[in-house]
């Protein structure tokens, strides 16, 4: 029986991570082929086709980096890989894993995988980490499913994805509902099987391949504010998005989507002006459209032409929200696409 294929894009992150020569911590150095060689049993798995794409900490990753891993996926998906991995920095994989899942359509396997250890460090979670995640690539189970991320031997949906611990190896979490299956003796075993997921092509209904080239073009993504409201907050921050150069703001309100009531008017300000997505700064559960009707509640916001968030985190809203921008929507595709992506 032919063993799977299975494409491995390394982008730097811990997982590739060695000690500076000065000893001022460590800094991603390998590349797919070190990562590949690291593995014990990794070939009895897949045979692996490493590819370096970036040598960077996770943060300093962009939008057009994630276009090129997704540009190439797709072109290898088309042939004959059974499944691909992108192993990189654990502190953004929860966006890399949502963007591909807007960008890719959920059909062969598409695993994000990393290391909340380094390599050289005691107890280094990276080899298992990524032999979980070829595993995970190279399984017809996992056929499906969209992108996934996998650490820790479990197997998480990229909607619902998150880092919820900066040091221990048992970090990604998927609030409300828990992962979607895991990896042991050997084998994936899927447990819950999400609806696929919407890609941007399919809501802006357009070819798949005009809309990477599109978003591949060399120029900085319009900008989109993150903005986090806590107790007490006056809004002035929201109040100069727009003369900052933001295209776009994605609030955090507290509970299911509320802001202070001072904050009602700019918000009617700025998305006369903007699209303003309306997302919860709690872990979990979705942003309310028609229970609290005070001054700052959900009714009273959305009425004002806030744009609900639904389930997506703010990461992933802003990120989405980008993407639309990038891609030329306009204000009834934006509230189209959140109200299909966020549930």
């Amino acid at each position: 029986m032919k063993r799977p294929t299975v494409l491995l894009i390394a982008t730097g992150g811990t997982i590739a991570m060695t000690p500076r020569a000065d000893g001022a911590g460590v800094a991603p150095t390998l590349d797919a082929a070190d990562l590949a060689a690291a593995v014990p049993g990794l070939m009895a798995a897949a045979s692996v086709i490493p590819v370096a794409q970036a040598r960077k900490p996770s943060a300093s990753l962009t939008l057009a980096d994630l276009t090129a891993v997704a540009t190439l996926a797709r072109e290898h998906l088309a042939g004959d890989v059974d499944g691909v991995v992108i192993a990189q920095g654990t502190d953004t994989i929860e966006e890399t894993a949502f963007v591909l899942s807007l960008l890719l359509p959920a059909g062969k396997p598409v695993v994000v995988t990393g290391a909340m250890r380094p390599p050289a460090t005691a107890g280094a979670d990276g080899p298992a980490n990524l032999l979980a995640a070829v595993t995970v690539a190279a399984s017809p189970a996992a056929h499906g499913l969209g992108p996934v991320v996998v650490l820790n031997d479990e197997i998480h949906a990229a909607l619902l994805v998150q880092k919820g611990h900066t040091a221990l190896t048992s970090a990604f979490v998927s609030p409300g509902s828990g992962p979607l299956g895991l990896v042991a003796e050997g084998r994936a075993r899927i447990l819950l099987r999400p609806a696929a997921p919407p890609t941007l092509a399919g809501l802006l209904g357009r070819a798949p391949e005009e809309l990477l080239a599109d978003l591949s073009v060399e120029a900085p993504p319009p900008a989109v504010a993150l903005l986090r409201i806590g107790l007490g907050d006056d809004g002035r921050l929201l109040a100069a998005a727009p003369e900052l150069g933001f295209a776009g703001v994605v609030i955090e309100g507290a509970g299911a989507g509320h802001t202070p009531a001072p904050l009602a008017d700019t918000v009617s300000r700025v998305a006369a002006r903007m699209p303003v997505i309306l997302g919860s700064r709690v872990s979990a559960g979705p942003v309310f459209s028609a229970t609290y009707g005070y001054p700052g509640s959900e009714i009273d916001l959305l009425q004002r032409g806030a744009i609900g968030a639904g389930m997506l985190s703010g990461l992933k809203a802003r990120l989405l929200l980008q993407l639309l921008l990038r891609a030329g929507a306009d204000a009834g595709q934006i509230r189209a696409a959140f109200a299909v992506c966020g549930g």
